[in-house]
């Protein structure tokens, strides 16, 4: 069924300037990964991992500590020597772009944020797989993989209601906004799922950027709402756009993707076994489980999740055109959807129409002018003339 909504267009010099600032983060990002990858590198190959980890056992023997306090300090060591670049691509550049309304005083306490996240979380997973290679032997990696099989779940249930405020404030809609609460409350209960509610978060504190999601499992699954794209879209195109998101839910791609996140994470640990009792001999170690190692291990998984990149958000790719599909047949609004899309393409200064190389290694989503398309197509649009001169008009504008 073709909506009657007025159709919205790219603007052209927003495009202009999405694709410059989508070429300045793609090089700040492989810069930041030739950099991380070198510095760890030069961890093991002068002997700085050894020589830390010598001076730690001048403090203590305990394990425990040890991995703790190497952990920590490795950690930190790599957070100031990314700080420059962190704060170039996290603070100057969204500014420069006009995308960010964050202060600086709110961008440092957003970092310190992460940083206390990173100690809480990633603490005690370092710890469980230390203790592992310790206890399990050559087995510990089937352990590790079975262990974040659980802490995914885990946190995907707690994360809406721990993790996520710490961030930004949630609040339920109010009476102003009965007629879209109750739209996707309904949308959402002929998805077959149950939703805790309908909240705004206060995204414009940050960006300019509109975003919206389904977080939660169980009783802690929400809808969310930026302010941003609460302020600017229409009430249709809201629903298309959360219609995609519970799409994600009919699908089972949450249950699904830990699932293969796990069988993913099984062969990287099992890799990273490899190259760890490998690396112990070459570098000194004293075995797979010494802490001085660490810098070894997180070479081989990053190395693991670099070459990997490219099927993972084949994967995902494939999981969101599944997800837009459901939104249209959920919602028989097609030109609702494309004009959320060009929206967001206006809004967030996102490249419509990426070079093919950029989609393949590093988008996890489809391009704006592919989802526009699939909304355009005579599936979803009864007049073929009208789907093809869509199509046409935002690959054409997004040039």
């Amino acid at each position: 069924m073709t909506s009657t909504t007025s159709p919205l267009t790219l603007d052209p010099e927003r495009q202009a300037k999405a694709k410059e600032y989508a070429r300045i983060r793609r090089r700040l990002f492989f810069v930041d990964l030739a950099f991380s990858g070198l510095v760890t590198l030069a961890w093991l190959i002068f002997g700085w991992a050894k020589a830390l980890e010598v001076w730690l056992r001048t403090f203590t023997q305990n394990d425990w500590l040890l991995v703790a306090a190497f952990g920590g300090i490795f950690y930190l060591f790599f957070e100031i020597l990314d700080l420059p670049l962190a704060y170039y691509s996290g603070f100057t550049l969204p500014h420069r772009y006009d995308q960010s309304n964050e202060t600086l005083g709110g961008w440092v306490k957003d970092q310190l944020l992460g940083l206390l996240l990173s100690a809480i979380i990633g603490l005690p997973l370092l710890e469980g797989i230390y203790w592992l290679l310790r206890v399990t032997g050559s087995f510990w990696w089937l352990w590790a993989a079975g262990g974040y099989l659980l802490f995914a779940v885990v946190l995907s249930n707690l994360a809406p209601v721990l993790i996520m405020p710490l961030f930004n404030k949630y609040i339920p809609l109010g009476k102003e906004h009965a007629e879209l609460i109750a739209r996707l409350t309904a949308l959402a209960a002929r998805a077959g799922t149950k939703v805790s509610g309908v909240f705004r978060f206060d995204l414009s504190k940050r960006t300019k950027a509109a975003n919206a999601a389904l977080t939660g499992l169980g009783n802690t699954r929400r809808i969310i709402l930026g302010d941003t794209l609460l302020n600017e879209f229409t009430t249709d195109e809201i629903e298309t756009v959360i219609a995609h998101e519970l799409g994600h839910h009919v699908n089972r791609d949450i249950p699904v993707g830990i699932l293969v996140g796990g069988v993913i994470s099984l062969i990287g640990l099992y890799i990273a076994s490899l190259v760890l009792n490998w690396g112990a001999t070459a570098f000194g170690f004293s075995g797979p489980a010494d802490i001085g190692a660490l810098p070894l291990f997180g070479l081989a998984l990053g190395l693991f999740g670099l070459l990997t990149m490219p099927l993972n958000n084949a994967y995902s790719r494939w999981r969101e055109v599944r997800a837009d599909t459901y939104a249209l047949e959920a919602t028989h609004k097609p030109q609702a959807f494309i004009n959320a899309m060009t929206r967001l393409a206006n809004q967030n200064l996102a490249d419509a129409d990426p070079e093919p190389w950029v989609v393949f290694l590093l988008y996890s989503h489809p391009p704006i002018r592919d989802r526009v398309a699939l909304a355009a197509s005579p599936k979803f649009s009864r007049d073929p003339a009208h789907a093809e001169h869509e199509t046409g008009q935002i690959v054409a504008e997004g040039q």
